[in-house]
């Protein structure tokens, strides 16, 4: 979606100007039939502005977005909009309208290279009604991207990208100078973008009440909401303790006495047992870390090995001749462009499959646990204990702990799937998968839509695992801190292992082409990183006047090539070359918008 909002009667939010109010939302608050989402809320977002909103799964991230973006209104509060704000919105389920993908997206240089760097044109000629959810997630976000917006407003809109469109997304939000209002799971990508130009915040929902937390000198905001959300659930630890003293000492007391003191007020002693025995006013919607042990099989010295399997459609070849070992403990990450095959790997590696060539050797003590994209398909009439306890038998008290182990509550497990979010049907997938007590573990993508506290408890589940991990990931964090070796599948279907991990395999892609002979290119943002590294060294005016001049040179140079690239733009009309130029033209923009940005600190130093 994306339109002017506000009427008459409401304040100007012209294009790329900061400081300049687009939307304010003032002590709004909703409520769902059971539970309050937020209330007394209020929230300014300004052109420039960088505000990300977290909370766990259910505690109305969405309902804020749409709130700001101005597709839904609040119970209670007002919500005012810039007149003629304009406002791209990415929802987390888009619904496109019927047509094509190229009718709908429309025909310009700029879609053009926005969708060749997010993977879409080759769905140009297909229907909208014919994309797969993950294809319908990036034609939407390709539109959201594409013109000329007040502020820009995405949930998860990581999701159903590659490691390398995640890069350039990154990018390219980072030097849009619309206000932007992002929901994502991405810890990289939240803190870059709240540490960018304008006010950096993000929006914490927790239980029912929303708190800020802004960007400080030299940080992210996404480091104020740690700090912030730690120092809180500290102080209401060491309020409960001292309750709970209190509370004691009132019952000693009252339980002390004479036998004549038999006839004590009932009440009151009733009132102090239930302290004792009550917890704290809730800091969070869950009582207790994620606990996701729930056992596994012993695995035998042999896993699973693959020799010189290839997959194939048709004429078209997916992976040729690939032989892979895996062992007991094993920790292997997958990465690869969109398309590469790695969805079809692990089908193969998890027996759902088999390959058309090869041979697939399966230890005799391997249990599968495969958590896929596909949460879709989990059926939306079902009840959630239903679902866990499978078809052949009764829910049982199991059933009910191992749920309230994964943050499901007595009313949540009696919801109908439908009535879940995406990071709660995911978390849902999660308990399947464990309940049926795997040692090896196959997860394509399991990151998708999970909130930042059940990722820090699911990677601190994998960090003491026991079995064997196999994972499909485009979260660089994530891999991080699971894997131990990154395999990437590259073009034409071979397989190899990246030295340096998913850093090494991205700065391996984004390794500068030659240029002219002998020469290579040398980006603005690394120009600028040098000229960082220079500073910390010296603070010199010298230092800085050298550096003020080395940044105006790069900026000339990168204008003469933005200029360039238009002119060349404007003289062709082959599809094909529109889509290079474009893409070339928008690496070009985001370089010399980086190198500006730079500029304007080291002249303010100087005048400073």
């Amino acid at each position: 979606m994306a339109g002017p909002l506000g009427g008459d009667d409401g304040f100007r939010c012209p294009p790329y100007r900061g400081d300049v109010i687009c939307v304010d939302l003032a002590r709004v608050g909703i409520a769902q039939p059971d539970k309050v989402l937020f209330d007394d809320l209020s929230v300014t977002v300004s052109t420039g502005d960088r505000v990300a909103i977290v909370g766990v799964n259910g505690s109305g991230k969405s309902t804020l977005m749409r709130l700001l973006a101005g597709t839904q209104s609040p119970d209670n509060g007002t919500v005012r909009f810039g007149r003629g704000a304009r406002i791209a919105i990415l929802d987390q389920d888009p619904q496109l309208p019927p047509g094509t993908v190229a009718e709908y997206l429309g025909d310009s240089w700029e879609v053009a290279a926005v969708a060749t760097s997010l993977g879409v044109q080759p769905l140009f000629d297909r229907g909208t009604d014919q994309l797969s959810g993950g294809q319908a997630k990036r034609v939407a976000l390709a539109r959201a991207l594409v013109g000329e917006f007040d502020m820009i407003v995405l949930d998860e809109p990581t999701n159903h990208l590659d490691l390398e469109a995640i890069e350039w997304l990154e990018q390219r939000l980072a030097a849009t100078k619309a206000a932007l209002v992002v929901i994502t799971h991405d810890r990289h990508l939240m803190d870059r973008l709240t540490t960018a130009r304008g006010e950096g915040r993000i929006v914490e929902i927790e239980s029912g009440k929303g708190f800020i937390h802004r960007a400080v000198t030299g940080a992210s905001a996404y480091a104020a909401y740690l700090d912030g959300r730690a120092a809180r659930h500290e102080q209401a630890a060491s309020e409960e303790a001292t309750r709970k003293i209190l509370a004691r000492r009132e019952l000693e007391w009252l339980q002390r006495g004479a036998p004549a003191r038999s006839t004590k007020p009932k009440a009151r002693l009733r009132s102090a047992n239930e302290i004792v025995d009550g917890g704290p006013e809730a800091v969070g919607v869950r009582g207790n870390d994620l606990l996701l042990d729930a056992g596994s099989t012993r695995l035998g010295n042999q896993v699973i090995e693959l020799i010189d399997v290839s997959q194939a459609y048709g004429p078209n070849v997916v992976f040729s001749n690939i032989s892979l070992l895996i062992e007991p403990g094993a920790r292997l990450g997958i990465v690869g462009p969109n398309g590469s095959g790695k969805s079809t790997l692990l089908d193969i590696i998890a027996g759902r499959r088999g390959p058309a060539s090869g041979e697939v050797k399966l230890g005799s003590t391997v249990v599968t646990g495969y958590s896929d994209q596909q949460t879709s398909l989990l059926d939306s009439e079902s009840i959630v204990r239903e679902i866990v306890a499978g078809p052949l038998r009764q829910p049982d008290w199991e059933d009910r702990l191992l749920l309230e182990r994964f943050w499901f509550d007595s009313t949540a497990q009696y919801a109908p799937v439908k009535m879940l979010s995406g990071g709660e049907r995911r978390r849902l997938q999660l308990v399947m998968v464990l309940a049926t007590k795997p040692n090896l573990l196959v997860l394509d993508e399991p990151t998708n839509d999970l909130d930042l506290d059940t990722l820090r408890a699911l990677e601190g589940f994998l960090d003491e695992w026991p079995g064997a991990l196999v994972v499909a990931s485009h979260d660089r964090t994530f891999l991080d801190r699971t894997v131990d070796h990154v395999l990437a599948i590259d073009a034409g279907g071979s397989i190899r292992r990246v030295a340096g991990g998913v850093q090494g395999w991205l700065a391996e892609r984004a390794k500068p082409t030659p240029t002219t002979a002998g020469s290579t290119k040398v980006s603005p943002a690394k120009l600028a990183d040098q000229a960082r590294r220079g500073q910390a060294r010296s603070t010199s005016q010298y230092t800085i006047g050298r550096q003020l001049r080395d940044a105006e040179q790069a900026m000339a140079k990168l204008q003469r090539q933005v200029d360039r690239l238009h002119e060349q733009l404007l003289a062709t009309s082959d599809h094909t070359k529109l889509a290079t130029l474009g893409a070339e033209l928008a690496v070009a923009q985001a370089d010399l918008a980086t190198i500006e940005e730079k500029w304007l600190e080291l002249a303010d130093q100087q005048t400073g």
